[in-house]
């Protein structure tokens, strides 16, 4: 996960700053000196860290703080501050047209960067919100692109206007728009071409898109991986034809996340949703606060919640949860719980936004990895050679039961007994958890966090 490293960096100088009883003005000035080395290292921009760092020292060397309880304490508070500061503080949403009058939304961006499948997949967060969007195939030149948008439209169960290959963009984006004032589209989301690099032909384009019909929003699609280049691009972009707010796409990646960091510092324009996986539900609105928390390895419980609360039928959630306290668990339930752990971005990105676990998933490449995708394909494969009657009594599962089973999914009976341990461990332990949960803040007040 983008982050990671940048995170166990700055949670190592922390913990140093955490152990001393009393800081002096050298202490913090040492611990900063490697907070700028870990956010350089992290690719953002010099100048932005610059600021950062002599903001952060400015109110850290001052008298409430060098002489309070926990000095230690009160510079990460700071740190956090600033950090929030530093991507915009206030959660920036795209402005919408009032009541039923047409919102127009241009994308922008340069190839490469998922611009087409970020602008499905924000069509999918308005029909979510019972919005009608309309999205509008502007790029007539990239190979598939209108398909591709098509194909991601049909999945969102979105609209998609297009008249091929033949006609300039600004005609395409006018067409679309009348057509979205005949069929009651409140939203329209313009997918524009991209090119390899900024040049003027592609600004040419999209300034003529606005100065044939009304764009009242402009949002710019940058690749996170790009690091800094990503910055130079928001730049460029926001000079040329202005833009409202930034996308940031593949935050999820092996990537060391300084543009997310840098962009607003530099450009002045919010990022509004980041990218964080391939499928089409996965795009956050950007949190600063959260995201902070993330970095400094705070743990983001509020995404996790949304997430766990998106992913959950709240009927299921109550089936489950007394299954769970009369120890019935099977195996039907524990597909289910794989399959939510999936919808929420697999175990990596729940660890991400556990309160200390932020950087563990980096430690522990096996989480992440192709290989744990494969071991998940292959417990569901053993689970579906089952019989309905075997997943919901897993008692029945004798020898010659598993060795059917095996043969079914095509792997090692070892592989079945290892699952079937692995779900009787499971089981045992979330019989435990009601009790466990019940003695928080009661006689027995023994619960503690397995971290």
């Amino acid at each position: 996960m983008a982050f990671d490293s940048l995170s166990e960096k700055l949670q190592n100088v922390f913990k140093n700053l955490r152990s001393k009883g009393r800081l002096t003005e050298d202490d913090v000035k040492a611990a900063l000196k490697e907070v700028k080395m870990a956010l350089l290292e992290a690719d953002v921009n010099f100048k932005v860290v610059k600021g950062f760092v002599k903001d952060v020292q400015e109110r850290a060397i001052g008298q409430d703080v060098m002489s309070g309880l926990n000095p230690g304490q009160m510079v990460i508070k700071i740190v956090n501050e600033e950090l929030v500061k530093l991507m915009g503080s206030d959660t920036t949403e795209i402005q919408l047209q009032p009541g039923s009058a047409i919102t127009v939304i241009m994308m922008a961006g340069l190839q490469g960067a998922g611009k087409t499948t970020t602008t499905a997949k924000l069509a999918g967060k308005y029909k979510l919100k019972g919005k009608k969007p309309l999205l509008v195939a502007c790029d007539v030149y990239r190979p598939a692109a209108i398909k591709q948008l098509q194909i991601n439209g049909e999945k969102q169960g979105v609209e998609v206007f297009s008249m091929g290959e033949n006609h300039k963009p600004a005609n395409i984006a006018k067409a679309a728009l009348e057509h979205a004032t005949k069929n009651g589209n409140q939203i329209v989301i313009l997918d524009t071409a991209g090119r390899l690099h900024v040049d003027e032909d592609m600004m040419a384009e999209l300034q003529e898109i606005k100065d044939t019909i009304t764009v009242h929003q402009t949002i710019l699609v940058v690749d996170a991986m790009t690091g800094q280049d990503a910055v130079n691009v928001a730049s460029n972009f926001n000079e040329k034809i202005g833009i409202n707010g930034v996308i940031v796409t593949k935050l999820d990646g092996d990537t060391r996340g300084g543009a997310a960091l840098s962009i607003k510092a530099v450009t002045g324009r919010p990022i509004l949703y980041v990218g964080m996986g391939e499928k089409l539900s996965d795009l956050e609105q950007f949190y600063p606060d959260r995201m902070a928390s993330r970095i400094l390895g705070m743990g983001d419980v509020l995404t996790l919640i949304e997430k766990a609360g998106a992913e959950m039928d709240e009927e299921k959630a109550k089936v489950m949860s007394e299954k769970i306290k009369k120890a019935q668990f099977d195996y039907e339930d524990y597909l289910e719980s794989v399959k939510q752990m999936k919808g929420m971005g697999g175990l990596s990105s729940i660890m991400s936004m556990m309160p200390g676990l932020g950087g563990m998933s980096a430690k522990m490449p096996e989480i992440d990895s192709e290989e744990s995708e494969k071991k998940m394909a292959r417990m569901e494969a053993m689970i579906y050679s089952m019989t309905l009657e075997e997943r919901r009594n897993p008692d029945l599962l004798n020898p010659s039961r598993k060795h059917r089973i095996a043969k079914g999914a095509g792997v090692d009976i070892a592989e079945v007994n290892r699952m079937v341990k692995q779900f009787n461990e499971s089981k045992k332990m979330m019989k435990k958890l009601p009790g466990m949960m019940g003695g928080m803040g009661g006689k027995k007040g023994k619960f503690k966090l397995p971290f």
